[in-house]
C-alpha cells in the first residue's frame, strides 16, 4: 500500500469514527474514538470471513503503518510541543519539586516495583519470563503518557494545582523511561550487566542534549518569528522547528520528547519570538491547538486498529489484567512513598494520592515501544499486556477520573 493511499484511509477512517462517536455514542474526545476504533477491529475480526475485502483492507493498512517509527519518530515530537506551547511555566514553577521527583524517582520506583510484582507472579504461575523482561516491561510502561494524558485532563475537574503536577510529570517523564527501556534492553539483548556510569552518561546525553537541542531551535525560531508578522510564514518556521528537532534529534541521538517540551515551554511562555506581537501569538496558538486535536485523534484511531494485527492478544488476557492491577499498584507505593519522605515539599496526602494514580495514564507510547522489541519469546506476552494496560487506561480510568475526583476532593 503506497503512502498517500495509506494517509487518505486513515485520515478517512478517523473522521467517520469521530463523527460516529460525536453523532452516536457521546465520550469524551480520545476516549470515544478508541472506544469506537476498537469496536471497529473487534467486529471486523468477528466478521472477517463475512467481509473479507474489508478484514484484508484493514489488516493490510495497520501492517502497513510501523506504528513505532510513526509515532516516536514524527507525531510524537509534534504532539509534545503543541501540548508544552500551551502549558503555562509559571503553574510549572510552582509544582516543580513534585513533578521532578514523580518524572524522575516516580518512575525508577514504579519500573523496579512493577518488575519484581510481575516477575514473582509469573514464576508462580509457570510463565517463562525472566526478571530481566520484568524490569523492562516496567520501564516502557510506568511513565504516564502525555498525550493520553494532556487529552483527558482537557475534559476533566481535576484541581489546577493536581492538574499541573500530573500534565508537568507526563511532559517530563518521557526522558527517564526511555533511558530506562534502552538501558535494561541492552543488558537483556547482550546479556550484559548493569552498568551505572553507562547508565547515568546515557542519562545525561539524552535528558541535557535533548533540553539544549529545544533550547537551541526555540531561541533560533523565535528570532526568526520576531522579525516576522505574517500569520503563514509564522506557521511555517514553527513546523520546520519541529521536524528538525526530530531529525537532529535521531542523529544526536539526545531526547526528542523532552527537546519538543523545551522548545514548547520556551516559545509559549517567553517574552521571545511571536509572544511581542500578541496577535500572531494568538493565531499560532489557535493552530497548534488544531494541530493537537487532529493528530490526537489519528494517533488513537492507530491504537484501537492495532488489535486487528495483533490476534494472540486473547491468549494473555489474564496476564495483562494482572498487569494492570501491578500497574496501579507500582504507582501508588512510588507516589506514597516519596511523599512521606518529603512531605513539606510535596505537600501530598491520601486523597491526592488516589487522584495521581488514577490519573497517571498510559498510551500510545507504551505500544510503540512493546512494538519496538527484538523478536523474543517473550516480546508478544509483553506487547499484549501493554495494549491490555493501555486500553484500560485510557477508556476505564479516563471514563471514571471525574467520580474518582468527586470522591476524593472535598
Amino acid at each position: 500500500m503506497d503512502t498517500f493511499t495509506i494517509i487518505a484511509a486513515l485520515i478517512t477512517i478517523s473522521a467517520l469514527i469521530s463523527y460516529l462517536n460525536l453523532r452516536f455514542i457521546k465520550l469524551p474526545g480520545a476516549i470515544g474514538v478508541m472506544f469506537v476504533s476498537i469496536l471497529l477491529s473487534i467486529f471486523i475480526l468477528v466478521t472477517g470471513k463475512a467481509f473479507p475485502t474489508a478484514f484484508n483492507f484493514i489488516r493490510e493498512l495497520t501492517r502497513s503503518i510501523d506504528f513505532t517509527k510513526t509515532l516516536l519518530d514524527i507525531m510524537l515530537a509534534f504532539l509534545l510541543f503543541a501540548s508544552a506551547f500551551h502549558f503555562e511555566y509559571k503553574k510549572l514553577q510552582e509544582q516543580k519539586r513534585p513533578v521532578l521527583v514523580l518524572s524522575t524517582i516516580g518512575v525508577v520506583g514504579s519500573t523496579i516495583i512493577f518488575g519484581l510484582l510481575l516477575d514473582i507472579t509469573t514464576t508462580l504461575l509457570g510463565i517463562d519470563l525472566p526478571l530481566v523482561y520484568c524490569f523492562l516491561f516496567g520501564a516502557l510502561i510506568s511513565p504516564t503518557d502525555p498525550v493520553a494524558v494532556m487529552s483527558v485532563l482537557k475534559k476533566s475537574r481535576i484541581p489546577n494545582s493536581l492538574e499541573t503536577i500530573i500534565s508537568g510529570e507526563s511532559l517530563l517523564n518521557d526522558g527517564v523511561g526511555l533511558i530506562l527501556f534502552v538501558t535494561i534492553g541492552e543488558v537483556a539483548a547482550q546479556e550484559a550487566t548493569f552498568s551505572v556510569s553507562h547508565a547515568l552518561e546515557l542519562f545525561a546525553k539524552e535528558v541535557f542534549g535533548g533540553l539544549a537541542l529545544g533550547a537551541a531551535t526555540a531561541i533560533v525560531t523565535g528570532y526568526l518569528t520576531r522579525k516576522i508578522q505574517e500569520f503563514q510564514t509564522a506557521v511555517l518556521v514553527s513546523i520546520s522547528m519541529v521536524m528538525m528537532i526530530s531529525i537532529l534529534g535521531g542523529l544526536l541521538h539526545v531526547s526528542i520528547p523532552l527537546a519538543a517540551v523545551a522548545a514548547g515551554l520556551i516559545l509559549g511562555s517567553s517574552s521571545i519570538g511571536a509572544k511581542s506581537n500578541k496577535e500572531l501569538q494568538d493565531y499560532l496558538h489557535r493552530f497548534w491547538e488544531l494541530i493537537d486535536e487532529l493528530l490526537n485523534i489519528i494517533l488513537f484511531v492507530m491504537i484501537g486498529l492495532q488489535i486487528v494485527v495483533m490476534p494472540f492478544i486473547g491468549h494473555y488476557w489474564f496476564i495483562g489484567l494482572v498487569a494492570v492491577l501491578f500497574v496501579l499498584i507500582a504507582r501508588g507505593v512510588s507516589i506514597a512513598v516519596p511523599s512521606m519522605v518529603m512531605r513539606r515539599s510535596l505537600k501530598t496526602n491520601f486523597n491526592n494520592t488516589a487522584i495521581l494514580v488514577w490519573a497517571g495514564l498510559r498510551g500510545g507510547i507504551s505500544v510503540a515501544l512493546a512494538l519496538s522489541l527484538p523478536e523474543s519469546p517473550y516480546k508478544r506476552l509483553i506487547l499484549s499486556a501493554s495494549y491490555i494496560i493501555v486500553v484500560f487506561s485510557v477508556i476505564v480510568q479516563g471514563l471514571t477520573l471525574n467520580k474518582v475526583v468527586n470522591r476524593f476532593v472535598k
